[in-house]
C-alpha cells in the first residue's frame, strides 16, 4: 500500500511537471521504477498505459485553455505512433541486464540534454508565428517516438525542445500541443509492449497509482503552464533525471562503483544543479526586467515583440 501511494505521489508530480514544462513525466515515472528492480520492459510498459489516461486528460484540459495547434498535433503525433511501436517491441526483445543500464544510458542523455538546453538557452521568440513543416515534423515525431518506448519516456524531452528551439511557435502552444500528442504515443507503445511481453509481465496496480496521480495533476498544470516559467522547471527536472540516472549507473554491473565515488558524484551533480537552477531563475528575474509583458502573453513568458 505504501509503495502504491508513493507511485500515486509521482504520477502526480511529475504530470505536473510535464504537463506545465512538455516532458518528464515518463522519464520521471520510468526512473522510480528502475530504481526498485522493475525490468527495463516492464518499466516502460507500465508508464505508457498509465500514460494512455493521463495524456487524454491533460490534453483535453490544455485543449480546454487554448494551449493545443492540431495542425502540429496530428503531424507529430502519428509518426511518433509508429516510432514508438517500433521501440517497443526492440526493447521487449532484450534481456533486462542489457536493458536497464542502457535505458538509464538514454534517460542520462535526456537529462543532461534538457538541463543544458534550459539552463544556458532559455526559449527563443524571435520566429514565433512562422510555419513548422511536415519534413521537419515527421522524422521528429518518428525519433521522439522511438526513444520514447525504449528509454521510458523521452517524447517531451526529444520533441518540445525541438519545437522550441525552431523559434516558431509559444512555448505554452508547444507544450500543448506536443502533451496532446503523446496520447497517440502511448497507445502505440503499449500495444507494442503488450505483444512484446505480455500483461502478466505488467503491475496494473501500479498502472493505476500513477494514472490517478498524473489524472489528479493534469488539469493543474495545463492551467500551470500560463504561470510558471518553463526555463527554471527545466533546470530542475533536468537536474533530477541526471543524479537517478546516475546512480543507476553507477551500481549497474557496468561500472559497479565504490560507495566513495559514487557519493562523490552525486555532490558535484547535485552542486551543478543547484547552480543550474539559481541561474535560470536570475535569467528569469532579469528578463521580466527587461522586457515588460504585454496582453495576450503568459505570465512568466518574455513579451511578444510588437511594432
Amino acid at each position: 500500500m505504501r509503495k502504491l501511494l508513493l507511485l500515486a505521489l509521482v504520477g502526480l508530480g511529475a504530470q505536473l511537471v510535464d504537463g506545465s514544462l512538455g516532458m518528464a513525466y515518463g522519464v520521471t515515472s520510468t526512473t522510480l521504477l528502475l530504481a526498485i528492480n522493475t525490468s527495463a520492459a516492464s518499466a516502460s510498459a507500465t508508464v505508457h498505459l498509465a500514460e494512455i489516461g493521463t495524456t487524454l486528460v491533460s490534453g483535453a484540459a490544455h485543449w480546454r485553455f487554448g494551449n493545443v495547434d492540431w495542425t502540429v498535433v496530428r503531424r507529430v503525433g502519428v509518426p511518433g505512433a509508429l516510432g514508438a511501436f517500433a521501440g517497443a517491441t526492440f526493447l521487449s526483445s532484450l534481456s533486462t541486464a542489457t536493458a536497464a543500464p542502457i535505458m538509464s544510458l538514454i534517460l542520462l542523455t535526456l537529462g543532461v540534454y534538457v538541463l543544458v538546453r534550459f539552463t544556458v538557452s532559455g526559449l527563443p521568440r524571435d520566429r514565433v508565428g512562422l510555419p513548422l513543416r511536415k519534413r521537419f515534423l515527421g522524422p521528429l515525431g518518428l525519433v521522439a517516438g522511438f526513444v520514447d518506448a525504449t528509454g521510458g519516456g523521452g517524447w517531451g524531452p526529444v520533441g518540445t525542445p525541438a519545437i522550441l528551439a525552431s523559434g516558431r511557435m509559444e512555448p505554452r502552444r508547444v507544450i500543448g500541443s506536443i502533451d496532446t500528442s503523446e496520447f497517440l504515443v502511448a497507445i502505440a507503445a503499449s500495444a507494442g509492449f503488450l505483444v512484446g511481453i505480455g500483461s502478466e509481465n505488467i503491475n496494473f496496480g501500479w498502472v493505476g497509482a500513477l494514472l490517478l496521480g498524473g489524472m489528479i495533476a493534469a488539469p493543474i498544470a495545463a492551467w500551470l503552464v500560463r504561470m510558471v516559467p518553463p526555463r527554471v522547471l527545466g533546470s530542475a527536472v533536468g537536474g533530477v533525471i541526471i543524479l537517478t540516472n546516475v546512480r543507476t549507473l553507477l551500481l549497474s554491473d557496468w561500472i559497479d562503483a565504490s560507495a566513495g565515488i559514487r557519493y562523490a558524484s552525486y555532490l558535484v551533480i547535485v552542486a551543478a544543479w543547484v547552480a543550474a537552477v539559481a541561474w535560470s531563475v536570475r535569467q528569469h528575474l532579469a528578463d521580466r526586467t527587461v522586457e515588460p509583458v504585454v496582453a495576450g502573453d503568459g505570465p512568466g513568458e518574455p513579451a511578444t515583440a510588437t511594432n
